[in-house]
């Protein structure tokens, strides 16, 4: 499943189950939805492992919730007024259909959703790959572009040409609000976890579809530390740069399972024609 949704477990399109949403499952981890009975057999996206960090740490990590409020994706700001996210995440899990722009806010400064405190910004517009049709199947990277400007310090992209980024080892940190357990609630304050990149061969024995290049891995062969449902389009930092998004994953945080996260080089040249 992917990793968006009420906190990145879901539905996505074609009966995919989203990974965060469920144990066992392949999803992606968007947010906290009812998730069918044949999820098991499903990948999904989600913050496992990890401890609770401040705005100060991440102060370009994003939410993004409904016009109610509730939390289903995250994001990164590459601009005043730019998030990257994942692409499914600009679609409903429930209906397979695009989410209704008006409906969406982007929610900078807030690391506490139980809290006032931060920016919120409804969205102009999204760009989404014109690639995309699953998670599973890659081109799962977005571009919002927010109506109110976000004081908060933008991230660095990774640069198009900078495919040293994803060696096998390399650490980067992944940030959102989603699942802190497989089947456990939704997290209110926004969490943080280090995962090293794994080696490509490490995530097609886990996926049969993986694709090296529109996709990398990462988490540590034990598990016990990755994304969740909820976490979908949330960061992926190495380095000091943007380089990854939360896409989807199998369960959370399963041994020799690890997280799989749009590889961002690969698009970086059309993601920044939208900025």
């Amino acid at each position: 499943m992917g990793r968006g949704g009420v906190r990145r477990i879901g539905t996505a399109r074609g009966g995919a189950l989203l990974r965060l949403f469920v144990t066992g499952a392949v999803t992606a981890l968007a947010g906290l939805h009812p998730v069918a009975a044949d999820a098991q057999e499903q990948p999904q996206p989600r913050i496992l492992g990890g401890a609770r960090t401040s705005v100060g740490d991440a102060p370009w990590v994003v939410a993004l919730t409904d016009a109610d409020g509730q939390q289903f994706c995250g994001g990164a700001l590459v601009s005043p007024t730019k998030v990257i996210t994942a692409a499914h995440c600009t679609v409903d899990e429930r209906t397979g259909e695009d989410r209704d722009v008006a409906n969406l806010r982007a929610v900078g400064g807030r690391a506490d959703l139980n809290t006032e405190q931060g920016v919120v910004s409804e969205i102009a517009g999204v760009w989404r790959h014109p690639g995309y049709r699953d998670y599973s199947d890659g081109d799962d990277v977005a571009v919002l572009t927010l109506r109110t400007p976000m004081p908060q310090q933008p991230v660095p992209l990774v640069g198009a040409d900078d495919q040293a980024a994803y060696q096998p080892g390399t650490r980067g940190r992944v940030y959102g609000w989603g699942r802190t357990s497989e089947s456990g609630p939704a997290s209110h304050t926004l969490n943080a976890v280090d995962v090293p990149i794994a080696d490509n061969a490490e995530c097609e024995r886990a996926y049969s579809n993986f694709n090296g290049r529109a996709m990398y891995c990462a988490g540590v062969p034990e598990g016990g530390r990755d994304a969740c449902a909820g976490d979908s389009g949330g960061p992926f930092i190495a380095d000091g740069r943007l380089i990854g998004v939360v896409s989807f994953g199998t369960g959370c945080g399963r041994p020799h399972t690890p997280g799989v996260y749009t590889r961002l080089a690969t698009y970086a040249a059309e993601v920044e024609g939208q900025l």
